[in-house]
Order: structure tokens, then C-alpha cells, then sequence
């Protein structure tokens, strides 16, 4: 077979311990998965049910390289966020069943043009260009399941320059990781490769160039990476 062009290169975020690679299909995020972080974004934190939206592959920052602050905006905020890996797919997985299509977990951050997010909500626009750009979606080295155990309290932390911006605990996500799976299979094919993104705790904040941002979660590799000018 033959293509117009080359076809990129597959996108891949590494695994702990092992010399292969997770290959990164879709992204999806949840949106205000915790109480405090729905509070602090002028929202009611009732148990509505979750909501979604999607980050390319491209978005991947991996192996602690520099992110290149994006264009067109002045206000860029980071979520630290726990990141699910699947390495099965389907539809209408139930809540029993979803824990099997996961392969491991990760630290990300969601980075987010916040100042072209609030345009385009203002509008009731969708919030591709406050979501979508080269580098927004850092991740950290996956962890596989059964090295991290269960990670249904462990603490959620985010430092810009050594100074704590974001912590909480996990076990403050109002959708469980379960649940997240069980919806989102309802709504979409799930596939090998996909990842999710399961919400922040309070405290986002912006970045500017020059900031070093470093993200954890208990039992997790941590995520390091620099902020570089566009």
C-alpha cells in the first residue's frame, strides 16, 4: 500500500520498567470531575452526570521534554489530572467490567487557553481552540495496574517553580474511574490506546515561560517538564 504522504510517526508515552512504548490512540478528558474545581469554575458540583471532550494525539508531551508555549493566548492554566490507559476496547462496558480495559495509570496535566476557553463558552462555541494545541496534554511514564495497585486515595499534587498550585486526592472525583470507563464506552468505541483524562482538583492557575511545573500522584511516576516562549 502506498499514501499521498508519509504517514506520521505513532505518538507514545513510555511505560515504567518496560522498553515498550504505549501508543496513544484518543484522548478523552472529563470535565469538572471534582467538587471544588466545579465551585471554583462558577459551577454547581452536583453529581450531574459526567460530561466529555477530546484532546488529538499530538497533544502528547512525554519524556519530560519542554513545552512550547501556545500562541494566540495570555492566559494558559494548568490541571493536574490522574490519566487512564486502556489497552482493550468495546461499547456498553459495564461498571463491573470496565477495570479489565485498563493497562495503567499516569500523571497529566490538562493545559488549557483559558482566555479562548471563556470566549468560546460566552458564544457557545465549542472549545476546540481552548483545548487543542501542540503540548496539551503532558504525560508522565505509565504505571502498569498491578505495580500501582489501587489508587483510590492517593494524594494529587501540582508545583509551578516549588511552589504547591493544586492538591487533593483522587478520591475526590466525583465520577469514579469505573463509571468514567462505563459512560464514556456508551457514548464512543473504545479503543486500544485511548487515554483519559479524569478531571482536576482546585486550584488552577496560569503558567507563563520560564516556569518549571512538576506533578504527582502517589505510587505514580512524577511528570517534570519546562515551560519554553512560543
Amino acid at each position: 500500500m502506498s499514501y499521498v504522504f508519509d504517514p506520521r510517526d505513532v505518538i507514545s508515552v513510555p511505560v515504567d520498567g518496560s522498553m515498550d512504548r504505549f501508543p496513544v490512540n484518543n484522548i478523552y478528558c472529563v470535565g469538572r470531575n471534582y467538587a471544588a474545581h466545579a465551585i471554583e469554575m462558577g459551577f454547581d458540583p452536583d453529581r450531574e452526570a459526567p460530561f466529555f471532550f477530546m484532546k488529538p494525539a499530538f497533544a502528547v508531551l512525554s519524556d519530560d521534554a519542554e513545552m512550547k508555549y501556545p500562541a494566540h493566548s495570555n492566559d494558559v492554566h494548568h490541571e493536574v489530572e490522574l490519566v487512564v490507559a486502556l489497552h482493550s476496547g468495546g461499547t456498553n462496558i459495564s461498571v463491573d467490567e470496565a477495570m479489565s480495559l485498563v493497562y495503567a495509570y499516569g500523571v497529566g496535566v490538562d493545559m488549557t487557553r483559558r482566555d479562548l476557553q471563556g470566549e468560546a463558552k460566552e458564544k457557545s462555541r465549542p472549545w476546540e481552540a481552548g483545548k487543542t494545541f501542540l503540548h496539551a496534554a503532558p504525560c508522565a511514564a505509565l504505571r502498569k495496574c498491578f505495580e500501582a495497585g489501587e489508587l483510590n486515595d492517593a494524594s494529587i499534587t501540582l508545583r509551578v517553580n516549588g511552589e504547591t498550585r493544586q492538591a487533593g486526592n483522587v478520591n475526590q472525583m466525583i465520577w469514579k474511574v469505573p463509571e468514567i470507563i462505563s459512560r464514556l464506552s456508551a457514548l464512543f468505541v473504545l479503543q486500544p490506546g485511548d487515554m483519559i483524562y479524569t478531571g482536576t482538583p482546585s486550584g488552577v492557575g496560569p503558567i507563563q515561560p520560564g516556569d518549571q511545573v512538576s506533578a504527582k500522584i502517589d505510587g505514580l511516576s512524577e511528570l517534570s517538564f519546562k515551560v519554553s516562549s512560543a
